[in-house]
């Protein structure tokens, strides 16, 4: 930024930031782009609730480079084991603990004296932010001039609530009509948001042309295609000093795509830890996911045995539906030493994972931006995607003529379709001069955030 410039004010807004809450990626988001903003020259906060996962004294903490962030207490609303609802469902009160976050969010600038150019929201927790500062504080001079972004992370999460519970937003009733915060006789707070903030984000291009579609607008599409002028796509990225294989703590063995040795001894690691039989010609093939339908499960499950039947090996990680739980539990008994299926959170086997597998599936149905591809190309994990979302705007097919492309890519959501990829995979695995090259074509990509942060900063800028 130029010394003649203003500096941006900027508050970043998030009812989650990784390390003090996480439920999802948007935590990961909300702990990792202010920082890449800060170092880019802006000038910006974050506000978030006090959980009692928050283990901290006084009421302010600082992220990586010295960000400050702010957070809202409030014991009745906060102080759970659980941020959003527990194994019963979503908490009751969901509107009023996230109505009275945005209206503080809003009346902490006065009491730290800070007044941004932007406020930079996410998702539907966020959304009252917007509404609240042309609404609620349109009168007060110190709220003037400020602008908002709203960030859609995932736009299935909307916030709605029945109409009887309007009245907890502290809105005035003509707000609950369609052009405002009505939906199907509902209040939806996201759309809100939507309809208030100034400029709209969401995270990947290719996701921002996706939702003003049918199929993946879930309601919301007439609105994002009426405002398209004003809807960004942006991508989210990943710490490059955090992810590392050159340095990464919790590896056996550290590699780069100049010295790869290291990666061919944490396969082999992670094959003895894992159970399966230790044999570096066969492709492992991974997959570190949610077990839901949004993430392609439905077409690995149609293909697992098939698969299984061919010279790969198969590591899963995560958790989700029952049936699926089901399914892959058979899958081990049936498959010793080939398959191993790991049914629980279990951080230090996924980074052991992205190092150690030679190909790594997400095959989702729709997918926002998605990290785990990000992070498998850091790791010269080769990935198997679906051509959506950010799984779009990522990876693309590998040739094996130019030797361009870093990984493989099917466009129908078909299981036919993801098998023929992971056999594209396998078949060019298996000519190791090519593999080589396609390691090295993943390991060279550069997906940090400082790039996205540039692209924030502009935009910023462009707002005011």
């Amino acid at each position: 930024m130029a010394k003649s410039e203003k500096k941006l004010k900027v508050l970043f807004v998030s009812s989650e930031v990784t390390p003090f809450s996480k439920t999802g990626g948007m935590a990961d988001v909300a702990g990792s782009l202010p920082v890449a903003l800060r170092k880019a020259g802006v000038d910006i906060r974050v506000a978030t609730p006090r959980y009692r996962s928050v283990d901290i004294f006084g009421s302010e903490a600082r992220l990586k480079g010295g960000v400050p962030v702010y957070f809202i207490e409030n014991d009745g609303y906060f102080m759970r084991d659980n941020l959003y609802g527990d194994e019963r469902g979503d908490y009751a009160d969901n509107l009023d603990r996230f109505a009275f976050f945005s209206r503080r969010v809003l009346e902490l600038l006065k009491e730290i004296d800070f007044k941004p150019d932007i406020i930079h929201c996410n998702d539907w927790q966020t959304g009252l932010v917007p509404v609240y500062l042309k609404e609620i504080f349109r009168a007060d001079p110190f709220y003037a001039g400020i602008k908002t972004v709203m960030t859609i992370h995932n736009i299935a999460y909307q916030g709605l609530f029945p109409k009887g519970e309007f009245h907890k937003t502290g809105l005035p009733w003509d707000y609950f009509t369609m052009h405002r915060l009505e939906f199907y006789d509902m209040v939806n707070i996201l759309k809100g948001g939507l309809i208030f903030a100034d400029t709209i984000t969401t995270v990947s291009p290719t996701y921002a042309k996706e939702i003003q579609t049918p199929e993946f607008g879930y309601g919301l599409n007439g609105l994002l295609s009426e405002r398209k002028g004003s809807l960004f796509g942006i991508l989210n990225g990943i710490d490059y000093n955090e992810w590392d294989p050159a340095k990464d703590k919790e590896l056996k063995y550290h590699f780069s795509a100049l010295k790869p040795d290291g990666k061919y001894k944490d396969k082999s690691a992670l094959q003895k830890k894992a159970g399966l039989e230790e044999k570096p010609d066969t492709p492992l093939i991974g997959i570190i996911s949610r077990l839901a339908d949004q993430k392609g499960l439905d077409l690995v499950s149609q293909i697992i045995r098939s698969l299984l039947g061919m010279d790969v090996q198969f590591i899963l990680l995560g958790t989700g539906e029952k049936r699926y739980h089901n399914l892959f539990e058979g899958i081990k008994r049936r498959f010793p030493g080939k398959a191993s299926i790991n049914l629980r959170f279990d951080a230090l086997l996924a980074k052991e994972i992205y190092a150690g597998a030679d190909i790594f599936l997400m095959p989702s149905r729709y997918e926002p931006c998605g990290l785990g591809q990000i992070i498998s190309l850091r790791y010269g994990t080769i990935p198997v995607v679906r051509n959506t979302g950010g799984l779009a705007d990522t990876i693309t097919e590998y040739d094996p003529k130019t030797t361009r492309g870093t990984g493989f890519v099917f466009e129908r959501y078909d299981a036919g379709e993801l098998f023929n990829a992971v056999r594209r995979a396998a078949d060019v695995y298996r000519q190791r001069g090519l593999w080589k090259k396609l390691v090295a074509n993943a390991m060279r990509c550069d997906f940090s955030w400082d790039s996205s942060a540039k692209k924030y900063a502009d935009l910023y800028k462009k707002i005011t």
